[in-house]
């Protein structure tokens, strides 16, 4: 069992940083493939970044990709998503999630474990 904590939304203006934090109880979380996924309303629920625990290679979706940095302190049991250059579409609330595997990072069906989420709302 995985529970998953995160941090760090809030109300930026284009062009600034934020810094999201989840924390996870549970004895296995190094075992875990750890994913940043965003839903904005009326809208599903897209990948955004993952990383995975047996290799530690990262994916990144097009959108994010040199903007957005995922990385993990797994002594702190804890995943970042280091977010540059917010722009007004990146609004939404994000969620990390937790993945036995490694096969599907990008699909969040495929995921067993959820935060509640967080706010990130990136005004023009």
């Amino acid at each position: 069992q995985v529970h998953l904590v995160e941090s760090g939304g809030g109300l930026v203006q284009a062009g600034d940083s934020l810094r999201l934090s989840c924390v996870a109880s549970g004895r296995t979380f190094s075992s875990y493939t750890m994913g940043w996924f965003r839903q904005a309303p009326g809208k599903e629920r897209d990948f955004v970044a993952a990383i995975v625990w047996t290799t530690g290679s990262r994916y990144y979706a097009d959108s994010v990709q040199g903007r957005f940095t995922i990385s993990r302190d797994d002594a702190k049991k804890t995943v970042y998503l280091q977010m540059n250059s917010l722009k007004p579409e990146d609004t939404a609330i994000y969620y990390c999630g937790a993945y036995r595997s490694w096969v599907t990072v990008r699909d969040p069906s495929t995921y067993d474990y959820w935060g509640q989420g967080t706010q990130v709302t990136v005004s023009s």
